[in-house]
């Protein structure tokens, strides 16, 4: 199953006008609290928006590459504080596919909206465009904000002859099986 749920999902853009229901946003929410986690530290930090207005002004935290998040009726910010881990980026990345995962489990569609190391404008990142909008205090830094709804748009998942094989060695760097 596990498989078969890797196989066929795909980043999805495009939302139709339907509010994810309460309860598949608390089992998305259980299945990022599930990820695993450096030392069990857990540093990650979730914040769920469902305001359309929050959402359309998080839609322009970059240039490029949020928009779509204006027609999203769901977004999930996950961030990290980076005063309980050194591997807070990897345990929110974590956290992240676990949360596209489950979206996808769920009959719903999500893209990833990288948000850490990316520019809102010549002055201000990204981050602290974000930060501003939820009131996020210094020491948690985000990751991506997850824009999540039902797809109202078909894609169908990569075909195996599409993935790049040729970047996988064995035992060394370079060798082929």
């Amino acid at each position: 199953m596990f498989l078969d749920l890797i196989s066929s999902r795909r980043s999805i853009r495009k939302f139709k006008n339907k509010p994810v229901e309460k309860e598949k946003i608390k089992s998305l929410i259980s299945a990022a609290l599930r990820s695993p986690s450096s030392r069990g530290i857990n540093p990650w930090r979730f914040i769920v928006i469902e305001d359309k207005d929050l959402l359309e002004k998080l839609s322009k935290a970059k240039p490029h590459g949020a928009g779509f998040l204006k027609g999203a009726p769901l977004g999930i910010a996950v961030c990290g504080d980076i005063s309980e881990s050194d591997v807070w980026v990897e345990d929110a990345s974590i956290a992240s596919v676990f949360i596209h995962l489950a979206a996808h489990d769920l009959g719903l569609g999500s893209c990833w909206i990288q948000i850490r190391k990316r520019e809102h404008g010549p002055a201000k990142s990204a981050d602290a465009y974000v930060k501003k909008l939820l009131k996020i205090p210094d020491n948690i830094m985000i990751e991506s904000i997850i824009a999540i709804g039902y797809p109202d748009e078909v894609k169908k998942g990569h075909p195996k002859e599409s993935l790049q094989f040729h970047k996988v060695s064995f035992n060394m760097y370079g060798m082929k099986d």
